[in-house]
């Protein structure tokens, strides 16, 4: 009697406790009982907490989550350096994802996915990014299925009432570290100066553009291949100089080669000889960089053999795989043969959140650090905040967009400004993303006319669910060539909408 009266009492405070739980969250209390895990507010590890408290907001409470649908998807682009191509899900009650295809895509490459995504119940999510997983590819070719993902992950976070983080893991740090790209300058002071702006901007991490227009018309800086020679190297290093004299020798400093400095990638090799790579990468050894970006070009990651024997040769670290999509097609080559020191996924190639969490968590299981490429809006950049805070260890992701900062960071709300503060993001606690779109903000940077317009023009694409036979030409069990008309759900109701 004694032990059935103490199990009835702890079950009571626990229903007491979790009562309680609940009650903060649907007040939008603040937070507290924050666990102490040890992990850093940067980069890697460190010794501060990390915050786990209720919701900054309500629960999103839905009556019936199983039949929740897909009842659209939607577009709108933003004008910028690299075009921003925002999507929106939306469902039959009232609550929606958003999604941002790679900066300088088309949204054509996600709006042709719509037949596989409307009629589906976005809880479903990984059944449904494996019926869209065979359109994606390397490059902008990515977009379609990261901007699918990010609006998922963004509308099962509301549905379930998580920060889209939850939905990934555990969170390791409550900022993300985030390094300034810097466009080039060929004046070593100036780009000096231009660097010094940027830290006066709270950035804490840096990279440079070193790439064959930075060298203007230095003489003698390429031969006749096409290809830096020891004196252009020689100016790179003035240059790098200038902007470590600026900053602090003791900053992180990147510097991006891109096409491997050549003047002219035509010929007369298709790509950056190898023993360039190792006599460049050895050249940079003396400045401790962060790391040395795409020696064999932004989509050349294919060659891993290529970077492992510059790697090998070198003390200099060496990074690539912004053009890479998956972890299986783009990342694990790379990664399984140590080839190099940093992988640079970009959120809205390699597949967003979920996937850039494989590839993330991979990576540091082979002890190969990661970093994010990022030119997009402040939504696609959430999704790799989400991402990044859930890594075991992490350097940095990018912003694209430090010169036009001031209503880059007002696309969005939702969030504290500046969005970037002292060069970190604080990663939200909130439902979903944790961010919504600015729409005054966003109609006065259109690239069409128009907001989030109807794209009925999609609707008639026919999606072929997998395995289905009834509706299209096919051999029925007999033998016999058919065409049938009816179209209709085939293999457990998973096809488009009717």
């Amino acid at each position: 009697m004694l032990m059935q009266a103490a199990v009835a009492s702890g079950v009571s405070q626990l229903f007491k406790m979790t009562e309680g739980s609940a009650s903060a969250q649907e007040a939008g209390a603040g937070r507290g009982g924050a666990a102490n895990l040890g992990m850093g507010m940067g980069g890697g590890r460190g010794s501060q907490p990390v915050h786990y408290g209720p919701m900054n907001g309500p629960v999103n409470k839905l009556s019936a989550p199983s039949d929740l649908r897909v009842t659209d998807m939607r577009a709108v682009t933003i004008a910028s350096n690299y075009d921003y191509n925002i999507i929106r899900l939306d469902t039959n009650q009232g609550v929606y994802g958003l999604g941002e295809v790679r900066d300088g895509g088309s949204k054509n490459t996600v709006l042709e996915l719509k037949p596989y995504v409307v009629g589906r119940n976005p809880l479903d999510m990984q059944a449904i990014l494996r019926s869209i997983r065979p359109f994606a590819g390397p490059g902008r070719q990515g977009g379609g299925y990261s901007a699918i993902n990010l609006a998922l992950h963004d509308l099962n976070g509301k549905v379930y009432g998580v920060p889209a983080w939850r939905l990934l893991g555990d969170k390791r740090r409550d900022r993300v570290r985030m390094y300034c790209d810097t466009t080039d300058v060929t004046d070593p002071k100036k780009y000096g100066e231009r660097m010094l702006a940027r830290k006066k901007l709270g950035f804490t991490f840096f990279k440079m553009d070193m790439r064959a227009g930075t060298l203007g018309d230095f003489p003698g800086a390429f031969n006749d291949y096409g290809i830096l020679t020891d004196k252009g190297l020689g100016r790179c290093g003035e240059l790098v100089s200038a902007v470590k004299d600026a900053i602090g020798w003791e900053a992180p400093l990147a510097v991006e080669t891109s096409s491997g400095m050549r003047v002219n990638p035509g010929a007369p090799y298709a790509k950056m000889p190898v023993k360039d790579g190792i006599r460049i990468a050895r050249y940079y050894e003396k400045f401790n960089l962060a790391w040395l970006e795409d020696l064999f070009n932004n989509d050349g990651f294919w060659d891993w053999r290529g970077y492992k024997a510059i790697h090998d040769a070198t003390t200099t670290k060496i990074l690539t795989g912004e053009d890479a999509f998956g972890l299986e097609e783009g990342f694990k080559p790379l990664i399984d043969n140590q080839a190099v020191d940093v992988i640079h996924p970009d959120p809205g190639t390699a597949g967003q959140l979920g996937e850039c969490k494989r590839i993330g968590d991979y990576a540091n299981e082979h002890g190969i650090a990661v970093a994010f490429h990022m030119a997009g809006s402040p939504l696609g950049t959430m999704g790799g905040v989400h991402a990044a805070c859930t890594l075991e260890t992490y350097l940095a992701m990018e912003c694209h967009a430090v010169d036009f900062i001031s209503w880059w960071q007002e696309l969005v709300t939702g969030v504290s400004k500046p969005f970037i503060d002292k060069g970190y993001i604080t990663v939200p606690d909130v439902p979903g993303l944790g961010i919504e779109l600015n729409e005054p903000v966003i109609k006065e940077h259109l690239r069409f006319p128009g907001y989030f317009e109807p794209t009925t023009e999609w609707d008639k694409v026919l999606a072929r669910p997998a395995g289905a036979t009834v509706g299209w030409p096919h051999f029925d069990d007999d033998g016999n060539w058919v065409t049938g008309t009816e179209r209709r759900p085939v293999g457990g109701g998973r096809g488009p909408a009717q």
